[in-house]
């Protein structure tokens, strides 16, 4: 079953290196740009058989905005999709909003010990979650899909992606690069998955 995932475009939080997580931060101009390349090549990737898809994004507003952006590009209805919670973000608890260098300043100890297990640690807050934990929501996405797909996500979720599907190690999927520009292409029956 053919899946297509795409992370949201550029916010000037990623520009800045912070740590974004569940917070509502938007697009920016280069993220919109994005975003509207994604959908002119995911257009020349499906063809006609792009009605064929089911569309869903997560519920934050740079992940809706890529969405809206990526069909219009491709000549579809952008309001023509679903939202689904399990594809939220990794929640960073109370380092939202913060770059790794302001935390090694405050908590260097912290910021060590998730350099020695980031797959596995959880930031401090009430919500936070681990990559571990975020791949579990995933897992349960996946499992419902069950026809072909464009999905509009986050980097942790195209991570715990590659960790899902792929069976790669922990610290090479925590590691993994998620580019804003690219169109993640998997098939979980074949355990298939790569940038197109």
């Amino acid at each position: 079953m053919q899946i297509y995932v795409i992370r949201h475009g550029q916010t000037d939080w990623n520009a800045d290196g912070r740590m974004q997580g569940q917070r509502d931060i938007p697009l920016n101009s280069l993220g919109r740009a994005q975003a509207n390349g994604n959908g002119v090549a995911l257009k020349a990737l499906l063809g006609s058989s792009a009605t064929a898809f089911d569309y869903v994004a997560s519920p934050l507003s740079r992940t809706r905005e890529t969405m809206q952006r990526v069909r219009g590009a491709m000549g579809l209805d952008p309001r023509g999709y679903t939202t689904d919670e399990r594809l939220l973000e990794v929640c960073f608890g109370d380092w939202e909003g913060y770059t790794l260098e302001e935390l090694a300043r405050r908590f260097p100890e912290r910021v060590a010990e998730r350099e020695r297990s980031k797959w596995d640690f959880i930031p401090p807050g009430a919500e936070a979650e681990s990559y571990e934990i975020l791949s579990w929501r995933v897992a349960s996405w996946l499992s419902s899909v069950t026809r072909p797909t464009v999905c509009v996500c986050h980097g942790g979720v195209i991570r715990s992606l590659f960790r899902i599907v792929a069976g790669r190690g922990t610290e090479e999927s925590a590691m993994t690069e998620t580019p804003q520009d690219r169109i993640l292409s998997l098939d979980p029956t074949q355990g298939r998955i790569g940038w197109v």
